[in-house]
């Protein structure tokens, strides 16, 4: 009897310990450094060779609807190289994130054409890969004023990890797909505020040819440019094995113009907040989107 009270005491002393241990953060540092070497790479063999590169078999992009990539890129003739007077294609994030089992994250951040000013703003999705490295499962991206966006050489600021606590990716998911419902029904009416309802103070919001906003006024400004309803249909996404960490994309439509979101959700104190989101317009509506 003696024995099985302190087995029991041991028991409840061990899972006491490890409810309190949180798992320790994914570094974000092999997701920066995936998109540095696709960009790299871009530049060394041509956009569409190295985005087949890097790209994993079911990786979507807008064209300007939902595509396959692999298909879209892969049937795209041989590029003249950048070397010999090709389309040179340069980016670099300034801002990522990575779950805390280390399997999903994202980056964004600026892009050049042929030198030019920064005037292209993309979005990368990354899933791990059973060999340990990583490839994209989106890539999308907005034209936007690039003009303060820090240089190739600055450091990305980093999302702070989400909750601790593991959910499992199929019931973080459900929680997500009912964020996005929740969004999706008062965005009927009043999209500006569905969004504050759920941005995170830190969040990250753009679409139109303003700079990113990345900051709650920043938000403000760049959802008052938005149509005032928008009609959301969810597509896709997936979660981390974590259930901290999650990624949407989806049709948007508005009194004359349609397009496509993409978003990514984090898990914090146990609600899902909206911590980005991108609108890619294909039709506009009055100057808007």
């Amino acid at each position: 009897m003696l024995k099985m009270s302190m087995a029991m005491a041991a028991l409840s002393l061990l899972a006491a310990t490890t409810a309190q241990a949180a798992p320790p953060a994914a570094d974000p540092a092999p997701v920066v450094a995936a998109e540095r070497a696709f960009s790299a790479r871009a530049a060394e063999i041509g956009v569409a060779p190295s985005f087949l590169e890097y790209m994993t078999d079911d990786a979507v992009i807008f064209a300007p609807d939902v595509v396959l990539a692999k298909a879209f890129y892969g049937k795209a003739p041989p590029p003249k190289l950048p070397r010999d007077g090709g389309t040179l294609l340069a980016w670099w994030p300034n801002f990522a994130g990575v779950a805390r089992s280390g399997d999903l994250g994202f980056t964004t951040g600026p892009a050049t054409v042929n030198g030019g000013p920064p005037g292209i703003f993309y979005f990368t999705v990354w899933a791990r890969q059973p060999d340990g490295g990583w490839k994209w499962i989106l890539d999308s991206g907005v034209d936007a004023d690039g003009g303060s966006a820090p240089g190739q050489t600055a450091t990305p600021l980093v999302l702070p990890p989400g909750d601790a606590k593991p959910m499992g990716a199929a019931a973080a998911m459900d929680r997500v797909r009912a964020a996005e419902m929740a969004l999706a029904a008062q965005a009927k009416t009043d999209a500006a505020a569905a969004y504050k309802a759920v941005l995170a103070a830190d969040a990250r919001v753009q679409g139109s040819k303003l700079a990113p906003a990345a900051d709650p006024a920043a938000v403000d400004r760049e959802l008052a440019t938005r149509p005032k309803a928008i009609a959301f249909g969810p597509i896709g996404g997936s979660a981390s094995k974590a259930g901290d960490l999650a990624w949407t994309f989806g049709d948007a439509r508005w009194a004359g113009g349609r397009g496509h979101y993409v978003r990514v959700w984090q898990r914090r104190a146990g609600k899902w907040a909206l911590v980005f989101d991108q609108i890619i317009a294909v039709e506009k509506a009055d100057g808007k989107g």
